[in-house]
């Protein structure tokens, strides 16, 4: 029988949440042995992880948003090879958006996201882009200026929809960046309003950019919105209308993409800034194993049912 312990390690913010404290003494009444760390500072979640691993964990969940999410899942994928496959995540979303947990399936409760522990985990791929790991999404263009410059406080007060008010009142800040996409059999340049290389669908507190992303079919989703004369226009119905104007999207899956911008192109990786002039971005398949409900639409088997 699998051992019934695990770690949870806990965004800051959520120290004082009380959903979170009742889930954890309900598993606690179950059977399960969870510790608890809670972040404080920069890098806190990676050096939890390689505490709890050297403490004999092999289960970590992770307490927070899709960055919490990203840093935690590195750290885990860096450690596996000295663990030959026994290492595994738990998804508890704390954040503002959650959008990897969302597109996921992953229940929004507490005590439902930690009860997917009692479920074997899947293999999933994770991305890389010059050596850095992510798990949901890499965007540019527009909507990466917005996620970066969505306040804190702003989020606070309107949750996901934050990211939605700041869009709308940036329009005098907007404009076009431009981009060359390099793959096998693929190439793109150009102007671009918004580009999503995805493992995951969504982005941005709910703007699904790779609507038919899988974390296990080893291959990166992409999706490039080309900037056309109206930019403003068109823009505001991205904004408001949910994406409602998917067929102007240039789409590709690929192994691995090469991104050049003579300009430098502004990249937000699950919620971590990035930019550069030369990007190469590939898919690392099945090097994470990551507890997941059975149905969930990421998976491929679950496209066939």
């Amino acid at each position: 029988m699998t051992e019934r312990k695990a770690l949870l390690i806990l965004h800051g913010k959520q120290a004082l949440n009380e959903e979170v404290r009742a889930a954890v003494g309900a598993k606690r009444e179950e059977g399960w042995q969870l510790e608890v760390r809670v972040t404080w500072e920069a890098h806190d979640a990676q050096r939890f992880v390689s505490e709890a691993l050297a403490a004999g964990h092999r289960k970590i969940i992770a307490g927070g948003g899709d960055g919490t999410l990203r840093e935690i899942a590195e750290a885990l994928v860096l450690a596996d090879a000295q663990y030959t496959g026994e290492l595994s995540l738990v998804l508890l979303p704390m954040g503002t958006a959650n959008d990897f947990a969302r597109a996921a399936g992953v229940p929004m409760q507490a005590k439902a996201a930690l009860d997917l522990l009692d479920l074997a985990p899947r293999e999933v791929d994770m991305g890389d882009v010059n050596g850095r790991l992510f798990l949901n999404m890499a965007t540019g263009g527009f909507g990466s200026q917005v996620t970066a410059n969505t306040s804190e406080d702003l989020k606070k007060v309107l949750g996901g929809a934050a990211y939605l008010f700041t869009g709308l009142s940036r329009f005098s800040e907007l404009r076009a960046a431009y981009g060359e996409l390099t793959g096998p059999d693929f190439h793109w340049r150009g102007d671009l309003l918004a580009l999503g290389i995805g493992n995951g669908r969504q982005a941005g507190g709910g703007h699904v950019l790779c609507p038919t992303a899988l974390v296990d079919d080893g291959l990166l989703d992409i999706s490039i919105l080309p900037a056309p004369q109206e930019v403003v226009g068109t823009l505001k119905g991205l904004l408001e209308g949910g994406l409602g104007i998917d067929n102007m999207f240039i789409r590709a899956r690929l192994p691995w993409v090469e991104l050049k911008s003579t300009r430098g192109l502004d990249i937000n990786l699950d919620g971590e800034p990035l930019s550069g002039e030369s990007l190469r971005f590939s898919i690392r398949p099945g090097v994470l194993r990551i507890h997941l409900p059975a149905h969930s639409h990421l998976l491929s088997e679950a496209q066939g049912t």
